[in-house]
């Protein structure tokens, strides 16, 4: 019969209530107390991060603890300020901290114990050698008796806990179809929920602006990239979220042709006028000339003015910069570059034409005026262009393009939305249920009707904000600046965290028009509706700390943390180094690739080698075994979101 974990919430409580009612409390209990003895993860968040600061010499109360974990984007994971004056209404007495603290401690040893239990019978019906098994158990049963002490974890990075994609905050229809598309594909419902934000984009861009304050407007376009390993099922997400865009833009060119068949003919007759006149003009005597070279002045400029419409195009794969600049002045400004693969990043480089080209993708984001030359034709500008950027990128590529001219220096990876979900190729659901028909046809459905009801907008819609979304722009603005100063949590990506407000108010302009599909653009934006792009800030802003710190650590550290996920994944307290690299080998090419990343998760505390059982004969030596740190099952400041069906969110 298994029974729940064992624990002592108000125990948990009274201790960190405590330290904050007698902070010299903090440096006695540190010695026995580790966060990862808190069963609830949001305290051992907050026990962490007192000792932090009594370590730093910073005051400890509820306002310093507050304004440390806002600054470090963790507050609103452990429940928020008002949390922190919960925990001091919990503590009978101060005097008694020692004592909630044994609580704290004595019910972390049972859930060793208890483990031990579990792994124990575990391991004895898979086959594993009975030595290791021993050798682990005894490990395991020293560290619950109090024996042989963990070392605290020294982070291999801040941000390997990242949270999952918060669906739920979308529109329902949105929602939906992110969800059963996930499960159907058995992709992280992050892969689909960010190509149906790039899908939004592409509905909308070029077509909406949301009106901040004065003069400040953001445009509704986004460029998101999603980084994933190869065989994640890219291409299949991707069709799904974007095949209605496909059909939309089919049913744009099959409304277009009328329209442009009469342009042609009216092109035609002019042309074949202004020749007319022009002739008749050359061929004139002195006294009637003038007029009749005014006349055909004035027909070969009707003729000029006759513009032929283009087919309308919505979504390009792998294009150049050129042919982008080209394929937005032809398409009115929108246009939305999908693709589940990574080789734009290339051509911009500079692929084909030797030397980078960035500018459309910078213009084409920020939604600055870009001039067209063009050898054949006129110079063209686009005044307000808007560029959507979907993609799905193995990692690999995400840190080669750190690598790439003027990526970072010229702010093109600052606007760019990155997903670094959890790989979940070997735990994939065989036989998943397929996208429940009506969920497929109403995303189909409602997608395209928001591309055909912008199609039309030449000036775009500006959408306002009520006086409540504002005060929760200025909140976030608020929340952010601390966090882009130097020393700051996001001051090492100053440049990615300037945008990070704007962003957030996109995101909300896309949420807002995708909720009211056919009057989006004559409403204003609620506080709501902030409230939930705030939510998917929240989320970009781990992943783009996730992805910026990858795309600058050696390949020791990022395989270490292919093994920390797997590791978390499988929930293994133990493992041997042979089935560890069965389970891996997709990401990580050889076995001794292994050895350093091993002897790296040693020196920081993760993983601790077993004493390999006593020879009984010949043959091959057992394979090295490992204890895993518990630390590494409830680390501290990992509060995973909790992630809700749709239909159901939080405000």
């Amino acid at each position: 019969m298994s029974r729940p974990p064992t624990h002592d919430l108000a125990a948990e409580q009274a201790v960190i209530g405590a330290a904050l009612l007698a902070p010299n409390v903090v440096a006695d209990l540190a010695t026995v107390l580790a966060p990862a003895d808190f069963h609830r993860p949001a305290h051992g968040r907050l026990w962490e991060t007192l000792c932090h600061l009594h370590s730093t010499g910073q005051p400890i109360d509820p306002i310093a603890l507050a304004a440390r974990l806002a600054e470090t984007g963790d507050l609103p994971m452990v429940g928020g300020a008002p949390y922190l004056h919960t925990l001091i209404a919990a503590v009978p007495t101060t005097a008694n901290a020692g004592h909630y603290a044994r609580i704290v401690v004595e019910h972390a040893r049972r859930r060793q114990v208890a483990d031990l239990g579990a792994y124990l019978a575990q391991r004895a019906d898979d086959g594993t050698d009975v030595a290791t098994i021993v050798a682990a158990g005894r490990a395991m049963l020293d560290q619950a008796a109090g024996g042989e002490q963990w070392p605290p974890l020294i982070p291999l990075g801040d941000h390997r806990h990242l949270p999952t994609f918060p669906g739920y905050v979308l529109p329902d229809w949105v929602a939906e179809h992110v969800y059963a598309v996930a499960e159907f594909t058995q992709t992280p419902v992050d892969l689909a929920g960010c190509i149906a934000l790039a899908a939004l984009s592409t509905a909308a861009g070029g077509r909406a602006e949301v009106e901040v304050r004065g003069s400040w407007r953001e445009p509704t376009n986004l460029f998101t990239v999603v980084v994933l390993p190869p065989g994640s099922r890219k291409s299949a997400v991707f069709a799904a979220m974007t095949g209605p865009l496909l059909a939309a833009e089919k049913a744009l060119v099959e409304r277009t042709k009328p329209a442009i068949v009469e342009a042609e003919l009216a092109a035609r007759v002019a042309g074949k006028a202004a020749e007319k006149a022009a002739i008749a003009a050359a061929n004139a005597d002195t006294a009637g000339r003038d007029t009749l070279l005014a006349e055909a002045t004035a027909a070969a400029m009707h003729a000029d003015a006759v513009t032929v419409p283009t087919l309308p195009q919505l979504v390009a794969d792998d294009v150049t910069s050129e042919e982008a600049a080209s394929l937005l002045a032809e398409q009115a400004g929108r246009l939305a570059v999908l693709s589940p693969e990574g080789g734009i990043f290339a051509t911009i480089a500079g692929r084909y034409s030797g030397t980078p080209n960035l500018e459309v993708f910078l213009k084409g984001h920020a939604g600055d005026m870009l001039r067209v030359n063009r050898r054949s034709r006129a110079p063209e500008h686009v005044e307000h262009p808007a560029l959507t950027l979907g993609l799905a990128v193995q990692p690999d590529v995400l840190r080669d393009i750190a690598d790439m001219p003027g990526f970072r220096g010229k702010g093109l990876l600052a606007r760019i939305l990155f997903s670094v979900p959890e790989n979940t190729v070997g735990r994939r659901k065989v036989g998943a249920d397929p996208v429940p028909e009506p969920v497929a046809a109403t995303y189909a459905s409602n997608l395209g009707a928001l591309v055909m009801s912008l199609a039309e907008w030449t000036d775009p819609a500006v959408l306002p904000l009520t006086p409540d979304a504002n005060e929760r722009v200025l909140d976030i603005e608020r929340t952010v600046e601390p966090r882009l100063a130097p020393g700051g949590a996001w001051g090492h990506v100053v440049d990615w965290g300037s945008k990070y407000t704007g962003a957030v108010v996109r995101l909300a302009g896309l949420i807002h028009l995708a909720e009211n599909l056919r009057d989006g653009w004559g409403k204003p934006i609620t506080a709501d509706t902030i409230d939930r792009a705030a939510l998917l800030g929240e989320y970009f802003a781990a992943h783009a700390l996730a992805a910026f710190s990858d795309m600058g650590t050696d390949k020791a550290t990022r395989y270490a943390r292919v093994v920390l996920a797997w590791i978390e994944g499988t929930g293994s307290t133990t493992f041997t180094k042979k089935e560890l690299y069965r389970s891996v080998r997709s990401q990580i090419p050889t076995a001794a690739d292994l050895d350093p990343v091993l002897s790296l998760l040693e020196i920081h505390g993760y993983i601790r080698r077993l004493d390999p059982p006593a020879r009984t004969g010949a043959g091959r030596p057992p394979s090295p075994a490992f204890l895993v740190h518990p630390g590494v099952f409830q680390p501290a400041g990992s509060v995973h979101p909790i992630t809700e069906p749709p239909g159901r969110r939080t405000a």
